[in-house]
């Protein structure tokens, strides 16, 4: 069966299929995040967070935060969504695909098993992954079972003074930021026909200065309470083991990009076992 095909079983199906876990492909409420991973946080719904505005101006978002110094870096601070409000056992599923060299493969085996049972989840793509993959991409954003987000243009952590982790560079200004953002907000807006509502930066470090940056480009920063493959590279054990510790509103990270890792592996062995639990997988 040609993967074309397959993505349009899964697109046609998603209303229909019956599986052994209850899937919801509403949105969910979500809540801003603190400086800890713990769910359950006060929720601010999604219908509450800001949209971009008709007429955002880039070049002028980056001129507002010219000259502002950051006090604070990391995965986790207000202003990045990291667990969400849930309504009984809920959690987000979500997937980076990075990009770039050697990062532009897509795991099939994962994909299939989300198409399959018809798990929804949110897809984080990076500009470089969508222009190396543009058909795949136009399948992906065609199935209602995802949800297609922001993973930068780049694949950089987002800082104005070009703080770096995983020895990966940051951007190194306002404007820099800015490009890293609005890049793929344009890409993604082209093959949505609507804007991208959330982003996740390169590595999933920020600054709180790229934070409102973020912000007043129209887009909601997330990150993650679950860290299910630590970059593609834990074993399939490991990845199960921090998927089946989830709490009502967690949001999951791991990655799609990488077929070679035991990424799908530890998916398919955790995600039945979540069902089987009670949880119900939405988008954010």
């Amino acid at each position: 069966m040609s993967r074309r095909r397959m993505f349009g079983i899964g697109a046609a199906a998603v209303a229909g299929l019956s599986t052994g876990c209850t899937t919801e492909n509403g949105k969910s409420p979500i809540a801003q995040s603190n400086t800890t991973t713990t769910v359950g946080a006060t929720a601010a719904p999604v219908s509450a967070v800001r949209q971009a505005p008709p007429a955002v101006i880039p070049a002028a978002v980056a001129a507002r935060h010219s000259g502002v110094a950051p006090q604070t870096w990391g995965m986790q601070m207000p202003g990045i969504i990291s667990s969400f409000t849930a309504t009984g056992k809920q959690m987000a599923l979500t997937f980076d695909a990075c990009g770039g060299p050697n990062n532009n493969d897509i795991d099939e085996t994962l994909l299939n098993l989300l198409i399959s049972q018809q798990f929804p989840a949110t897809l984080f793509l990076n500009k470089r992954w969508i222009d190396a993959n543009p058909s795949r991409a136009a399948e992906l954003a065609a199935n209602p079972l995802f949800e297609l987000a922001n993973h930068g243009m780049a694949h950089r952590p987002l800082s104005v003074t070009g703080r770096s982790a995983y020895k990966i560079a940051g951007t190194g200004s306002p404007q820099e930021a800015v490009d890293e953002v609005w890049a793929n907000h344009e890409r993604l807006t082209a093959l949505l026909g609507k804007p991208p509502r959330f982003f996740r930066a390169g590595t999933a470090h920020y600054d709180d200065v790229a934070v409102s940056i973020v912000n007043d480009l129209g887009e909601t920063p997330v990150g993650f309470s679950i860290n299910a493959d630590y970059g593609a590279t834990a074993k399939a054990g490991t990845v199960a083991n921090s998927m089946n510790a989830a709490q009502p509103g967690a949001i999951s990270l791991a990655h799609m990009h990488r077929p070679k890792s035991a990424t799908a592996a530890g998916m398919t062995a955790a995600l039945p076992t979540l069902c089987s639990a009670g949880f119900t997988f939405v988008h954010l």
